[in-house]
């Protein structure tokens, strides 16, 4: 027998498969998923790969496996060999995503191992134990004060003995090696709920539109079908209450249940809410902030099927549940989704996969959906469930925009409009809460020389650096390069250097000189460095009197405190102003979703959008908070501009550390695009240097395509791919992404 394998490998050479014979021995342990070792080339060490395939033969003279050890399942497999072809990758970093984390063999020394603990036992029985005290074979009180706390405290630790009985561990070390005690190993499992603590709530009443909407999809577990439905709900509507009741019923069937969240900071709500209905046991959290050790043992718990629930960021995706039941995608139009990183895959793309081979239903949940969602739904490919009314009546929030062209006219040259300040005070006095939103961490975004214009950009990349007040230093926010402040201007040696440009830090600073007496906090990706620093900082605002909360978009979305009835958003402006077309759609997004965290209770709720353009249509619509109207002008500009939902956006992107070397290998890829595309479907743009050509020493370029991506040109693309890899452009890295979060 003869297996093929893939080698774990991210070079693009090995993207292929390499023949192996099984040995008679290992044979009934081989099969396609399975995690073997094998010698390669000329390598000395053993290499990791998977099988993908089994075969009576080879054509090749072949060397045996070394070793197997537990693998995938043949549907991972399967899965990864798609996302290979699709995301335009090595099928080895899909497999990547499927492994338990913490058990790739090549890093043998770092692998996660269970963590253990000594736990101690008795050996003999207790009537026997105090028939040798009687003897006086046990002659010490301290060996009777040890004896007598093992057997009430059976499983103990040795510190917890050395603590209670004030008897040291060499006395217990003697007790083990007499007979009388034993000393087991068991393992500890890391799990990251154990701190929590919530009390338990039952299934809330649902409202007509909420059991319109549960029934839909219940209908559609009990027949055992795939349909994908879009949830879409007013913020405050009870979209999680929906999800909490469909999972019991999932739960109820023995199945399981996947949820995926877009930010780290709404898990931590999401989480307490699930283990108040579920309790700990029955929920496993998978997420970047944990550590390894911590996702190692929520995947083995998940594996095991002792975890029904899966709550996490975009890989959980990949989570081995057991007899799956529901996926549930909330705030799905969140751009966290999509990947960035190779493999670049779409985790709504997945999911829809899975959830079409295993005929379960997918939820995608939003008050603001994905303008491509909400196409689908409106043209039947989706099934559109509506929740229009807050679940607990409350009434959204009023919304006022405040024009600062007006206020600079006025004198006021503060970050603070008139009547966002006033707003602020009166919160202030009556003891509520309120929300400051600005999507730029840092304190100044950019620092020039007002006497030549110079502007002080990062050594690596063709980006200003942002200045950090708290640390007084310059950072760059793509490659992490940081350098003292510079008070002289390099260029001309004028000291007129000025900070530009507002973020998080200086808006902080700002607050504390206009209102001192105010507490304060604030939450941006300076801030959530530290484990369950994020988790900290949203228990304090709603815990601990915190009057204010500052930060970026990780404080706008899903959270609920009840408290707060202002929101302030400071610079409506910011993400209108970038080069994307998807631009206004975020703005939005964006401004829907701050304006949600106002009034959520029975306090009435207030919420002021600053802007320079409050004339643009994504801001009117945010105010009426109105997303039909702001989506029928929003697609009607896609369709007129032939933007997505209406074609796909394809870049290939080039980086090199060689100029001459990206400029040449750019040229080549169009002119085999132009050649082997079909020019009526695609148009294909002309090689260019990207918007920021410069990151971490290389250089930038890329090629944009719009038309529809198809088998065809998958192919097409792929074929392009492995063309390229077999020439030898050493410097030169080619990456093709469809519909990118970021066209930068």
């Amino acid at each position: 027998m003869v297996a093929e394998v893939i080698i774990s490998s991210s070079a693009k050479k090995l993207n292929k498969t390499f023949d192996y014979n099984i040995p008679k021995e290992i044979q009934e342990m081989i099969f396609i998923g399975s995690k073997v070792l094998v010698p390669f080339g000329r390598f000395k060490n053993l290499e990791e790969a998977h099988v993908v395939k089994i075969k009576d033969k080879s054509e090749f003279e072949i060397k045996d496996i070394a070793k197997v050890e537990i693998g995938l399942t043949d549907k991972q497999i399967e899965l990864a060999n798609w996302m290979a072809r699709r995301y335009f990758c090595n099928m080895s970093e899909c497999i990547k995503l499927m492994q338990t984390p913490g058990t790739r063999t090549k890093n043998v020394k770092n692998r996660i191992q269970d963590k253990t603990i000594n736990t101690i036992y008795l050996k003999k029985d207790f009537e026997e134990i105090t028939f040798d005290i009687d003897n006086k074979k046990i002659k010490s009180e301290k060996h009777v004060r040890i004896l007598n706390f093992v057997k009430d405290n059976e499983g103990c630790t040795i510190p917890d003995i050395e603590t209670f009985t004030d008897c040291s561990r060499a006395i217990v070390n003697t007790l083990i090696k007499n007979g009388y005690l034993e000393s087991v190993q068991t393992k500890i499992d890391r799990n990251p709920l154990n701190s929590k603590k919530v009390e338990d709530t039952q299934n809330l009443k649902l409202t007509d539109e909420q059991q319109v909407a549960f029934n839909e999809v219940s209908d559609t577990i009990d027949k055992n079908k795939y349909k994908q439905f879009l949830l879409y709900g007013v913020t405050g509507s009870g979209k999680t209450e929906v999800y909490l009741q469909l999972i019991k019923k999932v739960i109820e069937q023995d199945k399981a249940a996947i949820v995926l969240v877009p930010e780290i900071s709404l898990t931590p709500q999401m989480l307490d809410r699930f283990i108040s209905r579920f309790g700990k046991e029955a929920i496993a959290v998978l997420h970047s902030k944990l550590s390894v050790g911590e996702r190692h043992d929520e995947w083995e718990r998940i594996k095991d099927g002792k975890a029904k629930i899966v709550i996490g960021a975009r890989s959980a995706i990949f989570a081995p549940t057991q007899n799956l039941g529901i996926i549930i995608i909330d705030e799905e139009h969140d751009s966290s989704y999509k990947s960035e990183a190779t493999p670049k895959y779409n985790a709504k793309e997945i999911a829809n996969k899975i959830a079409k081979e295993t005929n379960i239903p997918l939820i995608l949940g939003s008050a603001t959906p994905d303008i491509n969602t909400f196409y689908d739904a409106n043209n039947g490919k989706i099934e559109l469930l509506k929740l229009t009314k807050r679940a607990n009546k409350s009434n959204l929030p009023k919304v006022e925009i405040v024009d600062l062209k007006q206020e600079l006219a006025n004198g006021n040259r503060s970050m603070l409009s008139f009547n966002l300040y006033q707003a602020i005070e009166q919160n202030l006095k009556d003891k509520l809460q309120t929300i400051l939103f600005l999507n730029r961490r840092g304190y100044s975004t950019f620092i020039m020389c007002r006497n030549c214009g110079y502007t002080i950009k990062c050594k690596n990349c063709n980006i200003s650096m942002t200045y950090h007040s708290y640390e007084n230093k310059l950072k760059c926010h793509y490659c992490g390069y940081e350098e003292k402040l510079v008070k002289k201007c390099p260029e001309c040696g004028s000291d007129k250097i000025r900070y530009f440009g507002t973020g998080t830090q200086k808006l902080e600073q700002e607050i504390h000189k206009q209102f001192p007496q105010a507490k304060l906090i604030r939450m941006d990706v300076d801030t959530i460095t530290k484990k369950n620093s994020h988790e900290e900082i949203l228990n304090k605002f709603k815990n601990e009197d915190i009057d204010i909360l500052i930060g970026t978009q990780m404080v706008v979305k899903g959270h609920h405190f009840p408290k707060v009835t202002l929101v302030g958003v400071i610079a409506a402006d910011s993400s209108l102003n970038i080069d994307d077309y998807r631009a206004t759609e975020r703005t939005f997004q964006i401004l829907t979703q701050v304006a949600g965290r106002a009034g959520r209770e029975n306090l009435p709720g207030k919420v002021i959008i600053q802007s320079y353009n409050p004339e643009n249509f994504s801001i009117q619509d945010a105010q009426k908070q109105d997303y039909e109207t702001f989506y029928e002008t929003e697609i009607a500009l896609r369709k007129q501009l032939k933007y997505p939902p209406f074609c796909d956006i394809i870049i290939i992107g080039f980086n090199s550390s060689n100029e001459e070397e990206i400029r040449k290998v750019a040229n080549i890829v169009y002119e085999f695009t132009i050649k082997n595309l079909d020019n009526e479907k695609f148009k294909i743009f002309k090689p260019m240097p990207s918007p920021i050509d410069k990151i971490q020493n290389r250089y930038r370029w890329r090629i944009i395509i719009k038309g529809n991506m198809d088998k065809e040109a998958n192919n097409t693309l792929n074929e392009l791919l492995k063309n390229l890899y077999e020439k030898d452009y050493k410097d030169t890295k080619i990456s093709i992404d469809i519909n990118p979060n970021n066209m930068v």
